[in-house]
């Protein structure tokens, strides 16, 4: 009896025990699933519809892009469902290394309505946070108070504007279209005081500054890739951004100019642009750099690309961009390093490159820093039927540098271009062939000066006319690339 009472004792005992290692089992795997669940990314789902009864796990509706935005941490997804949002987006640096992108390109629109605010208005405005991604969605008609005021940047990525230093890492923008149908629009995808970062399958039209923007980064180690400017005052402008970049497999057409990267002072400092792998930064009124020979290693590329008929002489402009000379292709004012290589440089009135000494202020002053034309190489590119507007030194290159008597822009050089219209100075694969060690200075006298100013003044003396809104463009092949899995990506 004693064994027996025993022996059900210990199997109660042994049931209560398989009972409480279960229920121990099951709350462990409770806690468990919870906290892989509060460790998964996030997804916000932005909706102008109504939000569902139920919904997964780490999945959260909004009807605002802000309101999203605001909730995300770390590795969280913001996805825009189809419709026109009337607002400004602000992604601080608390909100680092989100993703945010629409479900179509054309149809995830937002929109700045041309609101005539003091400040201006800008559309999505990354401030200073690293690592953050937007993709597959249109901004359009944020505009500046004025022509050259506050605002009308319709996505930028800003790690502190005027600075002078770096602010942040990462930025990364694909199938975004930006435009302004107006005349106030400012810039359309714009990154500044920033390293590391790629923008691809882009487009933007009708700004009074210019299409895309690259500046303030001595050392940029970023690429522009497969994008589309035109009717623009500049599809590219890059003030003091260079090193690692790459500009390449793009369309720069029916801008007032097509692309223009610059030397600049004081603005987007520190200056200068320079192109070459290996530099120290150029001292402000202390020295800029110098190139001993054409035989250095180069980082910054201008390449493959087409650049044609930038004939847009109606373009919105404002008095920093109107005063570029107008109808070149590719302008270098006071480039330092840089190779243009394998473009297509076709119908461009004024000429096909135009590069140049750029004293900047101009007119000169006592802060005016002279940003000599230095260790450029332009070398296997296709020029036809530029230069046809007529004009002392109009055709397919201008090179003038050195002209002020600050210093020799030497050593720059160019060889296996095709050309058909003339060159200044003329048989410039000759003297100025990249075959040799060091070339001299491409000087052309002093009227150099004035067919520049020239330009300047057609440029200046411009009737802007609004641009229209550009036609559909490329919406990203599988919006749910790479996205986990949520009602809009099952």
């Amino acid at each position: 009896m004693t064994q027996m009472g025993s022996s059900r004792t210990f199997g109660r005992r042994a049931r209560r025990a398989a009972v409480t290692v279960v229920a121990l089992a099951s709350t462990l795997l409770t806690l468990a699933l919870a906290a892989d669940a509060s460790a998964a990314p996030q997804v916000m789902i932005v909706t102008q519809g109504g939000f569902p009864g139920s919904v997964p796990a780490n999945v959260h509706y909004f009807h605002k892009i802000q309101e999203a935005v605001d909730a995300t941490k770390a590795g969280s997804w913001v996805l825009i469902e189809p419709g026109t949002y009337d607002e400004e987006v602000k992604i601080t640096k608390e909100h680092s290394r989100i993703y945010v992108r629409g479900m179509d390109r054309n149809t995830v629109i937002l929109d700045g309505q041309h609101k005539p605010l003091p400040g201006g208005s800008n559309g999505i405005e990354i401030f200073k946070a690293n690592n953050v991604w937007v993709e597959n969605l249109t901004v359009r008609n944020f505009d500046r108070a004025e022509s050259d005021g506050p605002g009308g940047n319709e996505i930028w990525w800003n790690g502190g504007e005027d600075s002078g230093k770096i602010g942040a890492h990462g930025w990364y923008g694909r199938y975004l279209t930006a435009y302004d149908d107006g005349l106030l629009g400012g810039y359309g995808i714009f990154t500044n005081n920033e390293v590391t970062g790629e923008w691809e399958n882009i487009y933007a039209s009708g700004f009074n500054d210019s299409g895309i923007y690259l500046g303030a980064c001595q050392e940029c180690n970023a690429r522009i890739d497969k994008a589309t400017l035109e009717n623009n005052a500049l599809g590219y402008s890059g003030s003091n951004s260079g090193g690692k970049l790459v500009i390449e497999n793009s369309v720069f057409s029916h801008n007032t100019t097509g692309i223009a990267p610059n030397s600049e002072n004081p603005g987007d400092g520190p200056p200068p642009q320079n192109g070459a792998c290996e530099h120290h930064p150029a001292k402000v009124n202390k020295r800029l750099p110098m190139f001993s020979s054409t035989e250095f290693a180069h980082c910054t590329f201008i390449r493959n690309n087409l650049v044609e008929e930038n004939n847009n002489i109606n373009a919105p402009d404002n008095p920093s961009s109107g005063a570029a000379p107008w109808g070149a292709g590719i302008e270098l004012p006071g480039d330092y390093g840089d190779v243009v290589e394998g473009n297509t440089i076709k119908n461009n009135p004024t000429d096909g490159v135009m590069a140049f000494e750029y004293p900047n202020p101009f007119p000169i002053e006592e802060k005016t820093l002279f940003f000599q034309l230095s260790g450029n190489r332009i070398v296997n590119n296709t020029f036809s039927g530029n230069g046809y507007a007529g004009g002392t030194y109009a055709g397919d290159v201008f090179m003038s540098g050195g002209l002020f008597g600050s210093m020799q822009s030497t050593n720059n050089c160019l060889s296996g271009n095709t050309f058909t219209a003339a060159t200044y100075p003329g048989e410039i694969e000759g003297t100025w062939g990249c075959q040799n060690k060091t070339t001299p200075n491409p000087e052309l006298g002093f009227e150099a000066v004035f067919y520049l100013l020239e330009l300047q003044a057609v440029s200046e003396g411009r009737e802007e006319v609004a641009q229209p809104a550009p036609p559909a463009q490329a919406t990203m092949p599988n919006p749910c690339e790479g996205v986990p899995a949520n009602p809009l990506c099952p």
